[in-house]
């Protein structure tokens, strides 16, 4: 469903919604282990969010990585658009090239409801909604 990138910049990107803000700046090198991440895929997912401003970063002595209160309303479906495509998710899940509504899979008419459901879901919940379950401890990240 979502590609290992993805979960990674997801993790990155919560990392960051929790350790930084316009003030507080936070180095590849410092997000890389917390997430358990190779440093050199981290710093080129980053790289990327921040092309497509979901994001943001700064460069110099006190440079680095971190979330603006506007990069913090992005949905985990933009994450997931920067790098892969919705496509992904809602593709069919036995990798058939015809599979739709109208030419289904043995699979879709039990996946495809809870896969829109899905997907609906992503659009609508926000990074900071995300730093907030951890925060409260309604959700586990091991940071």
């Amino acid at each position: 469903m979502l590609s290992i990138s993805t979960k990674y910049a997801i993790k990155a990107v919560l990392f960051l919604a929790l350790n930084s803000d316009d003030n507080k700046k936070v180095m590849v090198k410092d997000i890389s282990e917390p997430i358990n991440v190779p440093q050199a895929y981290i710093a080129k997912l980053l790289q990327e969010l921040s092309r497509q401003n979901i994001i943001s970063s700064s460069r110099g002595p006190k440079g680095g990585f971190y979330l603006s209160k506007k990069d913090k309303e992005h949905t985990v479906m933009d994450i997931i658009n920067a790098l892969d495509t919705e496509k992904r998710i809602s593709a069919c899940q036995l990798s058939l090239k015809k599979c739709d509504t109208e030419k289904p899979c043995p699979l879709h008419k039990i996946l495809f409801p809870s896969m829109s459901n899905i997907i609906k879901n992503l659009h609508s919940i926000t990074i900071i909604d995300l730093a907030k379950e951890v925060k409260l401890g309604n959700a586990f990240l091991p940071l």
